[in-house]
């Protein structure tokens, strides 16, 4: 497609200087980029399909290990009491 319609992951490094000239530098133009960046970054992170077994593995290993980390002086002192 056309340079101006590019995504920046899509532009080549030579394109780039040229890519970038097509860009709205105005503040409304930055505004309009940064609405778009956030839409993209909610829809693919944010708004996903809810539930199934990924998610909810994910989650639980999430708080393993964050309940590792939290607990870790005092597991930590208990292992060094049993090898004694």
């Amino acid at each position: 497609g056309p340079l101006s319609e590019r995504r920046l992951m899509d532009v080549r490094l030579g394109e780039l200087p040229a890519w970038l000239a097509t860009c709205d530098f105005s503040p409304q133009g930055l505004l309009g980029g940064v609405q778009k960046a956030w839409s993209s970054y909610y829809d693919k992170y944010i708004n996903v399909k809810r539930g199934g077994p990924a998610g909810i593995s994910m989650l639980l290993a999430g708080y393993c290990l964050l309940s590792y980390g939290w607990n870790y002086q005092h597991i930590s002192k208990i292992s060094f009491l049993v090898s004694l």
